[in-house]
């Protein structure tokens, strides 16, 4: 009998594959040290530090009206558990603290600066996301106050009334029945094992989704929460020996040790939340990898005629009647990362010069019929784009000579395309 062959291994894509993997790392590795990832880290931990209990205290209080305030104590254990028998006792603290605190008595004052500290580290977190995502904005008041009190408030209930669901159910009689037969039982053991992970993977995957206030592929955040969970899994084993290895720390800070050591695991944790973070963005932007620098900056030349080639690409599909540009598609027909192409778009769309087309999916279409915009139209949009705000005063730039010069250079570009509109482009 003939044994089968080992099926061949393209080594092309495996050396390619090692090779995006070096570049991923490479470049994680700067953002860490050169990005401001470990910056924003360390403010994050004190942010957390501050909101801390001001967080538990409206979690508790949500979840303590359903009954299943409970489950949080074992949770809070979970989080901490690499810092040992020190983990056990700040929980044991805070949730003494947190138990004793009235929130009702607080007043109209009280409970609004609990909400207001809470509040504030959901956005010192959009806004690290941010950073990564290269979102410029922050959501709007409203849709802050509306989506972080849907965090707040809806998520712990779901979450913990889930996990008390599952255990009542697997507590029935029946559900004992038919894990006392095989394969159910290992299967139910193995699932045992697996479930904090999925969780871990679940609330990761969900804040890289729902926190950047940018639209987030699921399968670049699934990808990063993945990546994130695994690193912060690694990482508390590794935590974990260096506490079991700490008493020199104690010897030296003595009751403050426990402080200085759980600040460290609150910065090992932030910091891997952003790297994978990170992550997601570089699986859904994958061309940020080979860049030097964080930002694309375009030169004035460069833009002037990267948007004149993405108007003309649109009205071209368009006239032709072939599908729709997307960014994502632009993106890979010029090379470039989408956010370029996203910045150029948003030009277009703030001018009424181009739209999304509601039955495709993201696709791009002119606003209006093709003969009726004008090339000095579409030059004056990328011309007067907005830049971000300076404090210019005109009067300090104006000089005769240089004024003189560049209206007579407009006057000539004016004339060049004067008559032409963006029909006569596409049909030259």
């Amino acid at each position: 009998m003939k044994s089968r062959p080992w099926p061949s291994i393209n080594r092309e894509s495996l050396r390619s594959g090692f090779g995006v993997l070096s570049a991923l790392i490479r470049r994680l590795i700067s953002d860490v040290q050169k990005g401001g990832l470990d910056y924003r880290a360390m403010s994050l931990v004190y942010t957390t530090l501050l909101s801390l209990a001001p967080l538990l205290a409206v979690s508790f209080s949500v979840l303590k009206a359903f009954g299943v305030h409970n489950e949080m104590e074992p949770l809070l254990l979970e989080l901490v558990a690499p810092l040992g028998r020190q983990g056990e006792e700040i929980v044991e603290r805070v949730l003494g603290f947190v138990t004793n605190m009235r929130v009702g008595v607080l007043g109209f004052v009280g409970f609004a600066m609990l909400f207001y500290i809470v509040l504030s580290l959901l956005q010192k977190i959009e806004e690290s996301f941010n950073y990564v995502w290269r979102a410029k904005k922050l959501r709007s008041f409203q849709r802050r106050f509306s989506d972080y009190l849907s965090v707040l408030l809806v998520g712990p209930v779901l979450v913990f009334s889930a996990l008390g669901l599952m255990a009542s159910m697997a507590s029935t009689e029946i559900a004992q029945t038919i894990i006392s037969q095989e394969p159910f039982g290992t299967l139910y053991y193995l699932l045992g094992l697996i479930l904090p992970y999925l969780l871990i993977i679940g609330a990761f995957t969900f804040a890289y989704r729902f926190l950047p206030n940018t639209n987030v592929n699921l399968r670049s955040a699934l990808v990063g929460g993945f990546a994130a969970a695994l690193g912060w899994r690694a990482a508390g084993w590794l935590f974990a020996e260096f506490v079991a290895n700490s008493a020199k720390y104690e010897a030296i800070y003595s009751s403050f040790a426990i402080l200085v050591v759980f600040m460290i695991w609150i910065y090992v944790s932030w910091l891997i939340l952003l790297i994978g973070a990170q992550i997601s963005f570089y699986h859904q932007h994958p061309r940020y990898i080979y860049l030097a620098e964080r930002e694309v900056t375009l030169c004035f030349h460069l833009f002037e005629r990267l948007s004149f080639l993405i108007m003309y690409l649109i009205a071209d599909h368009f006239h032709r009647g072939e599908r729709p540009w997307t960014v994502e598609t632009l993106s890979q027909r010029l090379a470039l990362p989408d956010l370029v192409i996203e910045k150029i778009v948003d030009v277009f769309k703030a001018r009424n010069l181009i739209l999304v087309a509601a039955e495709t999916q993201a696709g791009l279409i002119p606003a209006r019929d093709l003969s009726t915009m004008a090339v000095n139209e579409i030059l004056e949009a990328i011309r007067t784009s907005p830049t971000e705000a300076l404090p210019i005063n005109k009067d300090a730039l104006s000089v005769s000579a240089v004024d003189h010069l560049l209206a007579k250079l407009h006057t000539c570009t004016v004339q060049a395309a004067e008559g032409v509109s963006l029909k006569d482009l596409v049909d030259a």
